[in-house]
């Protein structure tokens, strides 16, 4: 039982120690990336090549004070950030990293991250209605009608891919992809799939729920120190799931070896980087017509048609 217990301990920190180092040092590529985008430096200053900013930053943000609005509901308000960031760790249980390397090789696993995906959207509503500020409410607002609009579109897209491979497992999706990547047969799910995690994740141009023009910082406006840290590693290592789920769904997953896996799932991170410094804002009214106007009927159609062509294959 001990031995257990120790195994299972080991094997979680082999996946949240390099997921949190990972976050650390994707916030210093995107500010690189975007600096070589815009004909700048970056940071350049902490350690060799700026290397050690990400521990300078997380450093400054532990050791700041904690500001509580005195309006607030300080328990809920201190509750928000710390759901966002366990609900981002815990959606990697059911990820696959290689044959067999998973921490729970679910049958249902897409279940479980339709689970708990769905309720990310409650750190969200908690932070912003806790803070008792226009600003931070009118962000959660935005933010829960984005997150559900796009996580339906997301569902129905995984949905198509689930009912070709006849399981709900990840690891016998990528295992299905042996032969041909999703992204050849699948390519318009694929850019559909790339718009929605996009808008789940509030990533630019869909980052209506944090726009700095409008709403100063959205829902966050209100954090400081620990409570932003935390918001902030939750919306980081979320966008590295998504990475990850991307690669597994369309590119293959491990089929090609470990080290193509990582290349895989850097490649998408840098397009997330590289959509940020090359596309405007969309209005609010634009990305909700893209999501129930565009992607809605679309994806609906694509299931609708997988139906039907397994149907066709099955009888025939």
């Amino acid at each position: 039982m001990i031995w257990f217990f120790v195994l299972t301990t080991v094997k979680i920190l082999l996946v949240l120690v390099p997921l949190l180092l990972g976050v650390a040092f994707l916030t210093l590529v995107e500010r690189k990336i975007l600096g070589g985008i815009q004909r700048r430096k970056g940071p350049n200053m902490v350690g060799f090549l700026g290397l050690l900013q990400p521990m300078a930053d997380g450093a400054k943000l532990l050791m700041k004070e904690t500001v509580l609005p005195s309006v607030s509901n300080k328990v809920v308000f201190l509750l928000a950030p710390m759901i966002t960031f366990f609900l981002s760790l815990v959606t990697w249980v059911v990820i696959p990293f290689d044959f067999g390397y998973v921490l729970s090789d679910l049958n249902v696993g897409v279940f479980y991250l339709f689970g708990v995906s769905s309720l990310g959207v409650y750190g969200v509503i908690i932070a912003g209605w806790s803070s008792n500020s226009r600003y931070a409410f009118l962000g959660a607002l935005r933010s829960a009608a984005q997150m559900v609009s796009y996580e339906v579109s997301f569902g129905l897209i995984l949905i198509s891919l689930f009912l070709v491979v006849g399981s709900l497992n990840l690891s016998t999706l990528v295992l299905f992809q042996k032969n041909t990547w999703f992204l050849i047969p699948f390519f318009p799910l694929f850019l559909m799939f790339f718009v929605s995690i996009l808008a789940e994740t509030n990533r630019p141009p869909f980052d209506l729920p944090e726009a700095e023009a409008e709403l100063v910082s959205g829902y966050n406006v209100e954090y400081s120190a620990a409570g932003f840290a935390l918001f902030f590693i939750g919306e980081y290592a979320n966008i590295i799931l998504m990475s990850h789920l991307t690669a597994l769904l369309f590119l293959g997953g491990w089929v090609n070896g470990f080290f193509f896996f990582l290349l895989k799932v850097m490649f998408v991170l840098f397009v997330f980087i590289w959509v940020r410094a090359a596309f405007p804002r969309y209005r609010y009214d634009q990305l909700m017509r893209l999501g129930w106007k565009v992607l809605l009927p679309l994806a609906l159609g694509f299931v609708f048609f997988s139906a039907s062509l397994m149907e066709l294959v099955l009888c025939g």
